[in-house]
């Protein structure tokens, strides 16, 4: 029964990209709307390819076949071991299995993540191979770390550190993952060229149709709620019957307050109420949730959702307008700061096993250092080098003219939507 209904909540994870892949074309130009969705298509099947065949050895399972290295007697695993193109997994009503699947929907989630924050001037070939590097390497050695019985998760039983660092949904092995490479990737290719004057000033340069972004919302909370009860189940033993529900109603409960949030601030702040922003709270919501979703009190998950949405316009403004850093998806603020957020969020609300509070929360500020100190370096390097071979940044006639003629030749509507002379002809 068990197995069933987290291959049930597998299957849901899907409409999570269908949920971003709205936002961030819709919160993109339209000249590029149709370049962001093949995009999204073709980093899905890449990240699912080379995950199977070779990313899924580096992963591993809990438990199953690994390295380890060995400090003072204390024997550490740092990388799995399984056999190449997951010949070792048996297609059967086995665990490993249903692990296989949803890393698959997983990694692709995490590949998806930067293609909003570079919109407009990220050429296709660029996103494939560094989706393709992010599935063979990147995600597999940190979701081994954590899911696969890695150092990560040996914190409480080596050191003890609670029970080890815990990401239960993926806060930090799916989205400040993605939210790193998302700012990598905005590092090297810069901004969009109308985007910041010669003093400086950012224009402003509004999504394309927020209905879809908002649409794009509901279709992300379903795709949440499967892909937080399906990680919970697989890695953390949640049961079924008793567990599922209180997952479902924390990552509702984070969503709704951490929207709210953010259509408070931005009514104060701007005076009505931003609807890209407030969408951005809502999936910034969904990702703080997700860490503690199955170990965190609802009261708990409101106060973090309240926080992420509060957190998410003012990041938004300070990277725009301080850092100069053109990130028209928000990807870096929302998954990669309230990813942040979540996992600590999780050591200061959560009551888990027998330990101190205190103690868990430092395993997590563990994670959340490895995440900065080691992966944020090991994505730079990884898409500094790449980029060297594959050029990152479309030329300036496809920046100013859009995607969608550059690298596809066509238009995603071409016509009803006209575009003045001040972005075609500058």
């Amino acid at each position: 029964m068990s197995l069933v209904l987290c291959m049930f909540c597998v299957i849901l994870i899907p409409l999570a990209f269908a949920g971003l892949a709205l936002i961030q074309q819709g919160l993109g130009r339209s000249r590029s709307a149709a370049h962001t969705m093949l995009a999204t298509l073709c980093v899905l099947a890449i990240t699912a390819i080379i995950f199977v065949a070779f990313g899924f050895s580096w992963a591993g399972i809990a438990g199953g076949p690994a390295h380890s290295f060995t400090v003072r007697g204390s024997s550490w695993n740092w990388i799995g071991a399984l056999p190449l193109l997951s010949r070792g997994v048996q297609f059967d009503e086995s665990p490993g299995a249903l692990v296989l699947c949803f890393h698959m929907f997983a990694v692709g989630l995490a590949g998806i993540i930067p293609i909003g924050t570079a919109s407009g001037r990220w050429r296709l070939a660029a996103i494939c191979s560094s989706s393709a590097v992010l599935a063979g390497i990147i995600y597999p050695l940190f979701s081994h770390w954590v899911w696969g019985g890695g150092w990560l998760s040996q914190l409480g039983s080596r050191f003890g550190l609670g029970i080890g660092f815990v990401d239960a949904g993926g806060s930090g092995t799916i989205h400040v993952v993605g939210g790193i490479a998302a700012l990598v990737t905005t590092w090297i290719v810069g901004p969009r060229s109308t985007k910041y004057a010669d003093d400086g000033s950012a224009t402003a340069i509004p999504g394309h149709n927020m209905v879809m972004v908002l649409f794009g919302c509901i279709l992300t909370l379903l795709g949440w709620m499967g892909l937080n009860c399906s990680a919970s189940l697989l890695f953390y033993n949640g049961f079924p019957l008793m567990q599922i529900t209180r997952i479902i109603v924390n990552t509702m409960l984070c969503a709704s307050s951490a929207c709210l949030a953010a259509v408070v601030v931005t009514r104060i702040r701007y005076g009505k109420p931003d609807a890209s922003l407030s969408a951005n709270g809502w999936v910034g919501g969904l990702v703080a949730g997700s860490a503690g979703c199955l170990f965190v009190s609802p009261m708990a998950m409101i106060v973090i959702g309240v926080f992420s949405g509060v957190m998410i316009p003012f990041l938004a403004e300070i990277l725009e307008l301080r850092l100069k850093v053109d990130d028209p998806g928000g990807a870096i603020s929302v998954h990669g700061a309230a990813g942040i957020w979540g996992l600590l969020a999780l050591g200061i609300f959560a009551h888990i096993g027998s330990g101190l509070q205190s103690e868990q929360l430092l395993a997590q500020f563990v994670g959340v250092a490895t995440l900065l100190g080691f992966m944020l370096p090991l994505i730079y390097g990884s898409y500094w080098l790449l980029n060297l071979v594959v050029r990152f940044r479309v030329d300036e006639v496809g920046d100013r003219r859009g995607m969608d003629i550059r690298e596809l030749g066509a238009e995603a509507y071409p016509e009803y939507v006209i575009h003045s002379d001040d972005f075609t002809l500058r």
